[in-house]
């Protein structure tokens, strides 16, 4: 089973630069979508996407955040939001019921500059993750999408120089910390812990995607549970169109 996730930084215009070409030929089981900033009756999906259901969460605010799941597979459930009535304006949470897991897309909100959302970023980690270990009770989540953070000083090309950066704030990092103390996997770092300049991010400005002064803040994030299920997990760097580029987990 292929999974891929990917921030799109706008669906509608992703589909303008070879979107709909490369998910022919990719032909993922489940692709998520962070940042689709459209309505579903703004966006007519071209043919390469039939056969496929659609899932969309939108913001109440036009043309924001957003999120989408295209799955072969219809869901035994679905549902938007994390029952959070604070959160769930911003149309950044989609859960997916399989047979044997549940499927999570999430778009965490930014710190933003001089960190001016923090406190409500910090609140969100918590609420979250307290949604995906609710969930896991049932039985094992798969979470995915941009978390807005880079873990680890190697998730990043600049670490000195964005210590009080969003999403490399030393709060973030401790948020990030604690998904990890609550059992769940990051999935690159289990196949590639070492491994550096592997980003999923880059900034438009001063050509720092030719460069690769990028940050790894795109996740597929797995309970414990599911370890021996664990095929791969990559970065499609080479994948264009967006300022992120998209992530895989291949499952057993």
């Amino acid at each position: 089973m292929k999974l891929i996730s990917w921030n799109v930084n706008g669906i509608r215009a992703v589909l303008k630069k070879g979107f709909a070409e490369w998910f022919a030929e990719v032909q993922p089981d489940i692709l998520c979508l962070q940042e689709t900033k459209a309505r579903a009756e703004q966006v007519e999906l071209p043919l390469e996407f039939a056969g496929y259901h659609q899932y969309w969460n939108e913001a109440e605010k036009p043309g924001y955040s957003g999120t989408l799941i295209l799955t072969k597979e219809k869901p035994l459930s679905v549902s938007n939001g994390i029952g959070i009535d604070e959160h769930d304006t911003e149309g950044r949470v989609i859960t997916a019921e399989y047979p044997d897991f549940y499927l999570v897309t999430v778009y965490t909100p930014n710190a933003q500059n001089e960190l001016r959302r923090l406190d409500y970023r910090m609140q969100w980690d918590l609420d979250f993750l307290a949604y995906c270990k609710d969930l896991e009770k049932s039985k094992p989540v798969i979470f995915c999408g941009d978390l807005n953070v880079a873990h680890t000083e190697i998730d990043l090309a600049r670490p000195k120089n964005n210590r009080k950066s969003a999403g490399f704030s030393d709060q973030e990092r401790a948020g990030f910390d604690k998904i990890v103390e609550a059992g769940f996997i990051d999935t690159f770092r289990h196949f590639e812990p070492d491994t550096t300049d592997a980003y999923s991010w880059w900034s438009y400005r001063a050509g720092a995607r030719g460069k690769n002064v990028g940050w790894r803040i795109d996740y597929f994030c797995v309970s414990s549970t599911l370890v021996d299920r664990l095929e791969s997990a990559t970065i499609l760097s080479e994948v264009m169109g967006s300022d992120h580029c998209p992530v895989t987990l291949t499952l057993k």
